[in-house]
Parts: C-alpha cells; sequence; structure tokens
C-alpha cells in the first residue's frame, strides 16, 4: 500500500492551513490593536457566537460541528492571547470542573488563576486583577449554587456568557474497590453521586472536601481513600480512576456564568438571554398576588420566563429577592417596556447580564 500521494496532499494542505491561520491571526491582531486605542472590549460573546454559528452553518462534513467549534474556540483564544493577554478566575483549584468549563470557554492560550472562593472572585474582578470570571451557577440534578446568586446582590459584575458542561464523575483511589473505607468530595459531587454509592461502597464514610479537585489530592496519601472528582483531576494529580461515570443520572450538566465589567451586545434573532434580580419589597406581603403581578409585564410582551428562584434578601425577615432568567436581551424595545412597568412596583430591578442562549 503505497501511503505517500496521500500523505503528500496532507503535508500540502498543513502548509495551507499554517498560512491561513496566521493570516487570521494577524487581522485579529490589527483588530486588538484598534480596541486598545479605543477603550473597546478583548473578549465579545455575540462576536464569539456568530463565528460558531457561522462555521457550522459552512462545515459540510466529514467533521463534526461539536469538534469544528472545539477548533475554532482554540483559534479565538489564540487571537485573543495576541489582542492582550487576558486573565481568567475561576473557583478553583486546578483540575476542578470550574476550570475545565473556563478552558472549554477560553482555550488553551489565555493565563487562569484558580480563586478559592466566589466571593473572591466577585473582588478579583471588580478590583481589576482579572479580565474575566468562571463561576458555577446552578446543576441540572442538585440546583443553583446559591454563594453564586447572593454575590450578585451588592456587585455590578455583568454574567457576559454562559457554559454549560457535561458533569461525569469518576471513582478515583490508590485503593481496589473492596479496600475502600472513606470517600472524599465535594458535597454537590457526592450528592450527585448518592446512589451508586449507596449501592457499591455502603459502609465507606462519606468525607466533605472543599473542591473535587483537593479531595482527590488528599485520597493520593490516605490508604483507603478515594475521591469523586473528574477524570481530569485524576490525570493531573496522577491517582488511578477505579471506576468511570459513577453520577446516578447520565444527563448530569452544570451550568457556569462568565462575569465581567463590561455587559455583551445582542446576538439578535431570539438567541439572547437575560437574567434579573427583582424585589417585591412591601408588595408581596400586602398583596397576595404580588408574584403573578411582578411576572405579566413580561407574559403581556411575549418575554419567555425560563428560569425563577427566590432567595432570602437577609434584610428582614420574610423578605425574598426573585433571580429570573428570560428570552431576549435588555437593549430590546419590548423588554425595556417591561421593566419600566416592573419598576413602578419593585423596589429593586437590577439587570444582573445578557448574553448568547448556547454555548
Amino acid at each position: 500500500m503505497d501511503l505517500g500521494p496521500i500523505r503528500e496532499q496532507i503535508d500540502g494542505l498543513d502548509r495551507n492551513i499554517v498560512e491561513l491561520l496566521n493570516r487570521r491571526l494577524a487581522l485579529a491582531a490589527e483588530i486588538g490593536k484598534l480596541k486598545r486605542n479605543t477603550g473597546g472590549q478583548i473578549y465579545v460573546a455575540e462576536r464569539e457566537d456568530a463565528v460558531l454559528r457561522k462555521v457550522a452553518e459552512l462545515n459540510q462534513g466529514p467533521i463534526k460541528n461539536e469538534a469544528l467549534r472545539a477548533i475554532y474556540r482554540e483559534i479565538m483564544s489564540a487571537a485573543i492571547a495576541l489582542e492582550k493577554p487576558l486573565l481568567i478566575a475561576y473557583l478553583g483549584p486546578e483540575a476542578s470542573n470550574t476550570h475545565a468549563a473556563a478552558m472549554k470557554k477560553f482555550g488553551a492560550s489565555v493565563d487562569y488563576h484558580a480563586m478559592a472562593t466566589i466571593p473572591d472572585i466577585f473582588t478579583a474582578i471588580e478590583k481589576g486583577e482579572a479580565d474575566y470570571a468562571v463561576i458555577p451557577s446552578e446543576n441540572s440534578t442538585e440546583g443553583s449554587v446559591r454563594e453564586a446568586l447572593d454575590s450578585f446582590v451588592e456587585s455590578d459584575l455583568k454574567i457576559v456568557a454562559q457554559i454549560y458542561l457535561e458533569i461525569t464523575h469518576a471513582l478515583i483511589s490508590n485503593s481496589p474497590l473492596d479496600k475502600i473505607e472513606r470517600v472524599y468530595s465535594k458535597d454537590q459531587a457526592l450528592a450527585q453521586c448518592r446512589l451508586w454509592l449507596q449501592r457499591h461502597l455502603p459502609h465507606a464514610q462519606l468525607v466533605d472536601a472543599s473542591s473535587t479537585s483537593r479531595a482527590v489530592q488528599i485520597a493520593k496519601g490516605e490508604p483507603g481513600a478515594a475521591a469523586v472528582a473528574s477524570e481530569l483531576a485524576a490525570e493531573y494529580h496522577g491517582v488511578p480512576v477505579v471506576e468511570k461515570n459513577i453520577q446516578d443520572k447520565a444527563d448530569n450538566t452544570t451550568r457556569f456564568f462568565v462575569l465581567g465589567k463590561k455587559p455583551s451586545g445582542s446576538v439578535g434573532k431570539g438567541r439572547d438571554m437575560s437574567s434579573f434580580l427583582i424585589s417585591l419589597g412591601d408588595e408581596a406581603a400586602s398583596h397576595s398576588g404580588a408574584l403573578l403581578r411582578m411576572l405579566m409585564p413580561l407574559a403581556e410582551r411575549g418575554i419567555n420566563l425560563s428560569k425563577i428562584e427566590s432567595r432570602p434578601s437577609k434584610k428582614r425577615p420574610w423578605d425574598y429577592n426573585f433571580f429570573i432568567d428570560v428570552t431576549g436581551h435588555y437593549e430590546d424595545a419590548n423588554m425595556k417596556e417591561a421593566l419600566a412597568e416592573l419598576k413602578k412596583f419593585c423596589p429593586l430591578v437590577k439587570w444582573l447580564g445578557s448574553y448568547p442562549v448556547a454555548s
């Protein structure tokens, strides 16, 4: 079998690809220079969404769109790095699920900084110590990350993008399954694997750790100990995987927010989502239909509500803030009308950000 002619064609295509990539990045560098001169944003979520959609439309196979998008994310990551060194803060430590989500969004060409808590992350962006941040928002199995929602109350940061990451958990240990006596992990990860652990390790002690990655670090040095974490964490810390895919639900997905100081523009054509923080104040106590009244300005204008969650305001007993996600952009005319009506009877209507729906 003579593979030489085919390999020569591949080598020729590789030369063309490299040349075209460098030409593309050179143009991106010119854009970066113009942005720096005018104070524009380096990362633009709506432009990223438009590029990824366009290349998917152009794709005629055999490469799958998912693989093509991954390639273009790295191309855009390299372009961003040429425009300006970018520092992304994330909820650490390294090899956590949030780290994986950040890398999925921003690629390998930017710098990352692990931080211990979500409030620390908000502070870092507000002080300009990092350009953007990635935090977990909610999990399809265990619900919202309350610390994330509460941090928006006092902050002016904006949600500029979102990331969905399928979460798969592995049992990681230097010990075989029948020798494991303790299992370490973050409380949410343990909850997401509760049934598997009860069935396969009914006598093991479940121990809460500050993160899934930290759990692997602990298990690495303890005979008879294991961790529930990602395969990325196992590889990063050099600990064997005993069992893969131990999560109880196959569609276990976590939603992450990308935070920045400046809001994102509109993608358009119904592909935007917006998040708000709303308080009813005395309205909730004095009117039995206060919550319905809050939702009517949105419903009457065809604005679809995709999520609503209440959290205590911590200002006085039985006072709640409502976090809502709706379709559309803050700058849409019907959204402006709805918000103006809400502000007539709601003491707090706070825009948390608008961002592309898909990611």
